[in-house]
C-alpha cells in the first residue's frame, strides 16, 4: 500500500516536469533522435547526424577538477556538443561557458597529440530567461580578430538560447515545448513522444531511479560545496589578519593540494 502511494506521488511529481528542468531534460535527451532534433534546429543543419549521446557526464580538467555536463553529444563529423539547461543566470555565466569549452578540449586529446586534432566544439546554454536581455532567440559567441573584424576560426563555438523566445519559427516552437507540462500542448512530435513515455506509468520506474540518483548526488555536492565555502572563509580571514599568501594560509589549515585549485577558483568567483 505504501509503495502504491509513493508511486502515485512520483507520478504526480513527474507531471510537473518540463524539459527546462535538468532532471527531466537529461532523461528525455538520452534519445539520439531528440538531441539531433534539438541541435539541427539551433544550428539550422538538417544534414547533421548525431551518433552518440551521454547525459550527466563527468569531465575533469588537468588539475582533476570535474564538471558534470547535462548532455554531451557527438556527430558523424566528430564535432562535440555540450548542451546545458540553466534555470538560474549564475549557472550560465560567461566564465562557465569558457570553462566547459576548455573541458571539452582537454578531454578529446591525448598527451602528444597535434593541435590540429582538436575537433570542433559547441557549448550551448538554454537559459530559462533571456540571459543578455536583447530579446534575440540566439546569441552566437565567436572569437574574432579585433583589428580586422575577421573570425579567428578556432572551431570553438558558444551559443546561448533565449528560453523566453516565442517567435513564429522553429526555435520559438522549440522553446515553447521546453516549458510545456502537458504533452498535448507541444509542437514537436518526436519530443512529445518521449515526454509522453516518461510522464506515463511505463516511464515511472526510470524517473524514480533518476530522481533518487539526483537527490543523492545533490546532497553529496551540497556537503562538498559547504566544505569549500567554509575553507574559503577561513583562508580569507587568515590572509587578511596575517598578510599570508593563499598557499601559506592553505598550508596552515592543512588543506590538501588537490583541493586548492577548486577553492582558489571559488574565491575568485566571489
Amino acid at each position: 500500500m505504501e509503495l502504491d502511494k509513493k508511486k502515485q506521488e512520483t507520478l504526480e511529481l513527474i507531471q510537473e516536469y518540463r524539459l527546462i528542468d535538468d532532471t527531466f531534460m537529461t532523461v528525455v535527451f538520452k534519445d539520439k533522435e531528440c538531441t539531433q532534433l534539438l541541435i539541427r534546429c539551433l544550428l539550422q543543419r538538417d544534414d547533421l547526424q548525431v551518433i552518440k549521446v551521454d547525459t550527466q557526464e563527468d569531465l575533469k580538467n588537468l588539475w582533476g577538477r570535474s564538471a558534470r555536463l547535462d548532455i554531451l553529444a557527438h556527430d558523424a563529423d566528430g564535432t562535440l556538443y555540450n548542451i546545458e539547461v540553466q534555470r538560474a543566470g549564475k549557472g550560465a555565466s560567461q566564465k562557465r561557458a569558457r570553462y566547459n569549452s576548455s573541458l571539452l578540449d582537454s578531454n578529446i586529446t591525448e598527451p602528444g597529440d597535434a593541435y590540429e586534432k582538436l575537433t570542433e566544439t559547441y557549448v550551448i546554454f538554454i537559459t530559462e530567461n533571456d540571459y543578455f536581455g536583447k530579446a534575440l532567440p540566439l546569441y552566437h559567441i565567436e572569437r574574432m580578430i579585433q583589428e580586422t573584424g575577421e573570425l579567428f576560426n578556432d572551431d570553438e563555438h558558444i551559443l546561448y538560447v533565449n528560453g523566453q523566445y516565442r517567435g513564429d519559427d522553429a526555435i520559438g516552437r522549440l522553446m515553447h515545448d521546453f516549458f510545456c507540462k502537458e504533452v498535448k500542448d507541444m509542437h514537436n512530435a518526436i519530443l512529445a513522444q518521449n515526454v509522453r513515455h516518461y510522464k506515463k506509468e511505463e516511464g515511472v520506474e526510470t524517473m524514480c531511479r533518476v530522481s533518487e540518483k539526483f537527490e543523492k548526488r545533490g546532497k553529496a555536492e551540497g556537503k562538498a560545496e559547504g566544505k569549500a565555502e567554509r575553507a574559503v572563509e577561513d583562508i580569507q580571514n587568515l590572509m587578511k589578519n596575517t598578510g599570508w599568501s593563499f598557499e601559506q594560509a592553505c598550508n596552515a589549515l592543512e588543506i590538501p593540494a588537490e583541493d586548492r585549485p577548486t577553492i582558489k577558483e571559488l574565491m575568485q568567483s566571489l
